[in-house]
């Protein structure tokens, strides 16, 4: 473990927003301090970034763990939607620290799940969960992020997927024609293209271009002036302003709902399923409704099986620095060890 004195600094990277927080005793249980959040947009590189961080709390950590929002290869990353490029070794030389540890974002986050307490999690299916079972996390943010946790008998341990970019399965007659839409615009057609940010907004342009629905004139002008439509399709389909925003948010929880319970059934996830990344806290009337878990434990002769698999929505958005500093723990005793796996 972390000794007490010798804190972690860790910290969610990603395109909109950094958040870094200091750890100083894991092994008394994660206490995130000197929480602060800064828009990456203000900051043309991430060491600036860091920097006024740093001098703020004038704390000098050890070790640093950074989950960032975009794919890790041997220590360097490089952020969704910024130029920024981070490399391990430039910044435990810049900032003197003994050493830098990234993974990805979705990583940080399913190592939060085995520590969760009740207050992190919404409950959409209460079952009681298989101990030691495998346990699934599907994050439908600007992207669909799938990964899983397997236990050794001692503690859990994270396995990053690219799941999301599998085929996409169309269950109804609707989603077929989505599939064919998608499939002449795209070629091949993932599940990304459907259950993320950009896949509601190619739902609702589905609705209004093949299906000719039609749009009410307010809706239809916020979302032109958009540069993101996904927001104002969410926000007009919680007011119940437009019957269109409403339907495309059914098809896309429909769709998620199927995807969640496919990746339950392969990985035989009966230590229960969490929902995480940017969507589901802000849709959660829609994933509170019969229709999200009946199509999620549909699935014929294994639909018994998902009716008792838990089902919940992580709802802290402070896990990703929690898992990070768990992440953190693990490898504590082996910073010294350049190899870059837990």
């Amino acid at each position: 473990m972390q000794r007490s004195g010798a804190p972690i600094l860790v910290g969610d990277v990603g395109g909109t927003k950094t958040v870094f927080a200091m750890v100083s005793d894991v092994g008394a249980g994660i206490q995130l301090g000197d929480v602060r959040t800064f828009a990456s947009k203000d900051f043309d590189e991430f060491d600036d970034l860091l920097t006024s961080y740093l001098s703020a709390i004038e704390v000098i950590p050890s070790v640093s763990v950074l989950a960032v929002a975009g794919p890790v290869f041997d220590g360097r990353a490089s952020i969704t939607n910024l130029p920024w490029h981070l490399d391990e070794g430039e910044l435990e030389t810049e900032f003197g620290l003994k050493a830098v540890r990234l993974i990805n974002d979705l990583e940080g986050l399913a190592w939060s799940i085995p520590h969760l307490a009740d207050s992190d999690v919404v409950v959409l299916q209460d079952s009681i969960r298989v101990f030691g079972a495998p346990i699934a996390l599907i994050a439908p943010g600007t992207g669909l992020g799938e990964a899983f946790l397997t236990s050794d008998g001692i503690s859990y341990v994270v396995h990053a997927t690219e799941g999301g970019h599998t085929d996409f399965a169309p269950c109804d007659s609707d989603q077929d024609q989505l599939l064919a839409h998608l499939r002449n615009k795209f070629g091949h057609v993932s599940v990304e293209r459907v259950c993320s940010g950009d896949g509601l907004a190619n739902i609702y342009r589905f609705l209004i271009q093949e299906m000719q629905e039609s749009e009410s004139s307010a809706v239809r002008a916020r979302i032109q002036e958009a540069v993101d439509i996904t927001p104002v399709i969410i926000a007009a389909a919680l007011s119940e302003e437009s019957a269109v925003c409403e339907r495309a948010v059914r098809i896309f929880t429909d769709s998620l709902a199927a995807e969640a319970g496919n990746f339950t059934l392969k990985i035989l996830a009966t230590g229960g399923l969490y929902l995480g990344g940017g969507i589901p806290m802000r849709i959660l009337p829609f994933l509170h409704s019969p229709d999200f878990i009946n199509r999620f434990t549909s699935k014929g002769r294994f639909s018994e099986l998902l009716q008792h698999v838990p089902v919940a929505v992580l709802q802290d958005p402070l896990l990703p620095l929690r898992g990070a500093a768990i992440y953190g723990s693990r490898t504590a005793t082996d910073w010294h060890d350049k190899g870059r796996h837990a």
